[in-house]
């Protein structure tokens, strides 16, 4: 007997996912918000299942913590991780570009142009969700192109985080104009096969992200026992 296919239900749980970080990213649910699994399920059109299976996955990644009394709430954004995780990122991040100067030159030249079109686009558009996407369509092409499934595989969880992060500063007006220009400095490196040169850029780039972002990130309280009592928030039905 052939077993089930999953596929389904899991594409549901990432639909899920994605509406409830898209909340987040986008500061529709802060640290004071309460997520109430029975709500979001209510709000969404979907049974409670995915929605639990979901949630529990933005708390695994460190968007969501126990809320006082019932249910889940935003995790307060934490400085010191923030720059572990791009500590962790500028070495992955110069891993791949590095392997991709050296095995994908021809294909970075061919995909590169387009990446940065949309990219300098988002920027104009302002759009929060927009600017985020395109960044990770870019640092997923490299890890693309690296030739290594292993680095994005790895980096893949992190992002969520990071794209609140991204999001928290991007909603007080800190525009990444100059992120662009080092974007397209990366591809020209990796198209021309100058692997050293590729992943210096790369990682002097994470690097200036980091401390960019950590220097610019609200103050919130390090812990949830000090954000004010949850208030109770729905999720908007995406489907």
């Amino acid at each position: 007997m052939a077993l089930r296919s999953l596929a389904p239900q899991q594409s549901l749980v990432d639909q899920v996912y994605e509406a409830i970080l898209g909340e987040i990213t986008e500061g529709k649910f802060g640290p004071e918000d309460r997520l109430i699994q029975e709500e979001i399920a209510e709000s969404l059109g979907v049974s409670r299942q995915p929605v639990q299976q979901a949630l529990l996955l933005l708390r695994s990644h460190g968007l969501l913590c126990e809320a006082p009394g019932r249910g889940l709430m935003v995790t307060p954004l934490e400085a010191d991780r923030v720059r572990n995780l791009y500590e962790l990122r500028a070495v992955l991040d110069g891993l791949a570009t590095a392997n991709a100067a050296q095995r994908s030159a021809e294909a970075a030249r061919d995909e590169g142009p387009a990446v940065i079109a949309r990219g300098r686009a988002a920027v104009r558009s302002r759009s929060i969700a927009r600017m985020i996407a395109a960044d990770m369509e870019f640092h997923f092409l490299l890890y693309r192109l690296s030739g290594n499934p292993l680095i994005a595989e790895v980096s893949g969880p992190h992002w969520s985080y990071l794209r609140r992060v991204m999001g928290e500063v991007l909603m007080r007006g800190s525009t990444p104009d100059d992120i662009w220009n080092e974007h397209e400095a990366i591809l020209e490196a990796v198209a021309a096969g100058r692997a050293a040169t590729a992943e210096k850029l790369a990682r002097a780039h994470i690097a200036g992200a980091s401390d960019v972002l950590t220097s610019r990130m609200p103050q919130i309280p390090a812990a949830a026992a000090e954000a004010p009592s949850p208030r109770k928030r729905a999720v908007r039905r995406t489907r």
